[in-house]
């Protein structure tokens, strides 16, 4: 039997607008959970969800991400930014050494409101599912964009409940201003 030691920056990269994926172990590793380091772009929100399953840990590697995990008093459709448990938790603003571990019946979200991508670690038990899950998204993602039938009827398939919207809206960069010349 053999581990598996992976340099910085190394294993299977899946690449998209809207994440970048490193797988780190998998279930062709021979784990039960796998293990990928995800870079979240700014403007990313992958939307409240929840899995009947599936358990997942994130741990914050560099940036910020806002962090949710818990039932709100009250579900929106709309988007889980001012959700409150009954205790009065909201979302946490996680910067790096934050982790978050959601057991399976637990709603929650990430997103990057910050205008530099987040690094972090993601792990999730049991192996393929998200595997299988990022291998497809990412095929939907470079068919075109967020197509939201398609990523509705893929998530049936992969303990995905999706309660608020996915979205990514990249901040928008000011334009520079012309140089001025200086005449001589």
């Amino acid at each position: 039997m053999t581990g598996l030691i992976l340099p910085p920056g190394q294993g299977r990269k899946l690449i998209t607008k809207a994440q970048e994926v490193t797988f780190k172990a998998t279930q062709a590793h021979g784990s039960s959970i796998s293990i990928f380091e995800v870079v979240v772009p700014p403007g990313f929100d992958v939307g409240a969800h929840v899995h009947d399953d599936s358990q997942e840990f994130f741990y914050v590697l560099q940036g910020e991400l806002e962090l949710l995990a818990f039932e709100p008093t009250r579900r929106t459709d709309k988007d889980w930014h001012t959700w409150e448990s009954p205790d009065g938790d909201k979302a946490v603003r996680a910067t790096e050494g934050a982790c978050m571990f959601v057991p399976p019946g637990t709603p929650h979200a990430f997103r990057n409101a910050s205008d530099k991508p987040a690094r972090m670690l993601f792990q999730c038990y049991p192996s393929p599912v998200h595997e299988l899950y990022f291998e497809e998204i990412a095929e939907i993602w470079a068919a075109g964009g967020i197509n939201p039938d398609a990523i509705d009827e893929m998530r049936r398939r992969y303990d995905v409940s999706q309660i608020t919207p996915q979205r990514y809206n990249p901040p928008v960069l000011p334009v520079p201003s012309p140089a001025k010349s200086r005449g001589a």
